[in-house]
């Protein structure tokens, strides 16, 4: 009498078993690959918004235009660049080269601040450069995720400062007043430390 040659019942529960524990296996190696895969895409999108950021930051403070600016009610001036702990905003400077490609009837020169709120850079910038209180700045948040920002100032004679104009500078000479070179460093949440040595363009 012959038998039909065959698996046993047993044989394939325990090959079942196998090839499910090789599919566990392959699908945990699989979504760590996708998760590896978005880790990857968030950084390097992360990545290239503080290298634009950092972009912007460094077009406004090489190009430091000398050009003063009327304060919201018209009664004195503010300086060409003001980085003071009193003021409105941690920073604020006229920046020269606005282009124009459309010929409209405005100067060249812009008026930018940066601020820090809620671990957010923010930019703001006026349409016109002496502004009234009517006149509401362009708002941006330029980047997210920051600890702290500093801010140093190069004056002519190689002294830095923590604050600009410096305290020794007399009106109207404060009001024109720019630095050699600003240091701009920023703390991230995800990066760490990034720092830039601007030169003013002269």
């Amino acid at each position: 009498m012959r038998y039909a040659k065959g698996f046993t019942l047993v044989e394939l529960l325990i090959a079942v078993a196998i090839l499910s524990v090789i599919g566990v296996m392959a699908l945990g190696g699989l979504n760590q690959v996708i998760d590896q895969k978005f880790i990857t895409q968030e950084r390097s999108d992360r990545w290239r918004e503080v290298q634009l950021a950092m972009r912007i930051i460094y077009q406004d403070l090489s190009q430091i235009h000398p050009r003063s600016t009327r304060e919201e009610f018209g009664e004195t001036w503010q300086p060409a660049l003001q980085a003071d702990p009193r003021a409105r905003y941690a920073l604020e400077l006229s920046r020269g080269g606005w282009t124009n490609p459309g010929g409209f009837a405005r100067g060249s020169v812009l008026r930018v601040a940066y601020d820090w709120k809620k671990n957010t850079l923010v930019r703001l910038h006026w349409p016109v450069m002496d502004r009234t209180l009517s006149t509401l700045p362009i708002r941006t948040d330029l980047l997210g995720g920051v600890n702290n920002i500093e801010l140093r100032f190069l004056d002519n004679a190689g002294e830095w400062h923590q604050n600009w104009p410096p305290i020794t500078a007399t009106i109207p000479e404060s009001w024109v007043i720019r630095p050699r070179a600003v240091e701009f460093a920023i703390e991230l949440e995800d990066f760490g430390n990034l720092w830039r040595l601007i030169e003013v363009g002269g």
